[in-house]
């Protein structure tokens, strides 16, 4: 795999440096505090890869594992962001390409994607064509054969640059702009017109979840809240 240059910006910041020296520290809070940043990134870019619910949740707990068993090797060449997205993205790749389940997940109710949140003040009418919209974008987002689809969850669903998603899947940023423009012409350009403004708010991981899931890792990491 080539090495990329990384911009600057994405360089780990001072926040993210004090973050991860308070982690090493056993810091419960700081724990918390990375994992609740970055669970709806991760989540969306484990669930665009292996298009299950319930394994993606369990790709996101442990690329938290390993990456705070690992904590020490980080050293700001890049975000925290991106260095958390590389293990998750490999974690699911790797699933992908052993061609089965690490672990089999039983059906949940609470393992389902959490649907566009109802609002009394909101206009029914709205809050329905919002929760069709979504419905329509994840089932297209499905259908996409993998190597388009990591690419079209990355850019237009989590918004990362062009430089970011070849840093991230280990690509040149011409291949991305190659598989991106597949993956668009696959889901139509209607309807990636008509979706815009909201496809950030696809495959959400919030609420009871996010919290499930932030327990979890931190009983695994011995760390008392």
């Amino acid at each position: 795999m080539r090495k990329l240059a990384i911009p600057a910006a994405a360089v780990a910041s001072n926040g993210d440096m004090a973050l991860v020296r308070r982690a090493l520290a056993r810091e419960a809070d700081a724990f918390r505090l990375i994992i609740k940043t970055h669970n709806q990134r991760l989540y969306r870019i484990a669930r665009g890869v292996v298009r299950n619910d319930a394994e993606a949740e369990d790709i996101v707990q442990e690329a938290y594992v390993r990456a705070f068993s690992n904590l020490g090797a980080f050293r700001g060449d890049a975000s925290l962001s991106t260095w958390l997205s590389r293990i998750v993205i490999n974690e699911a790749l790797g699933r992908l390409r052993k061609g089965k389940r690490t672990v089999v997940m039983a059906d949940n109710p609470e393992a389902q994607i959490i649907r566009f949140p109802l609002n009394p003040s909101d206009d029914p009418e709205r809050t329905m064509a919002q929760r069709q919209i979504l419905g329509l974008v994840e089932r297209a987002t499905d259908s996409l054969p993998d190597v388009y689809r990591t690419v079209f969850v990355a850019r237009v669903i989590e918004g990362l640059s062009i430089e970011e998603t070849a840093d991230l899947l280990g690509v040149k940023p011409e291949t991305v702009k190659t598989r991106l423009h597949r993956a668009r012409a696959l889901v139509r350009k209607a309807l990636d017109d008509e979706i815009g403004p909201v496809l950030l708010d696809a495959f959400p991981f919030a609420g009871r979840r996010c919290e499930r899931l932030t327990q979890a890792v931190m009983r695994r990491l011995g760390v008392e809240s």
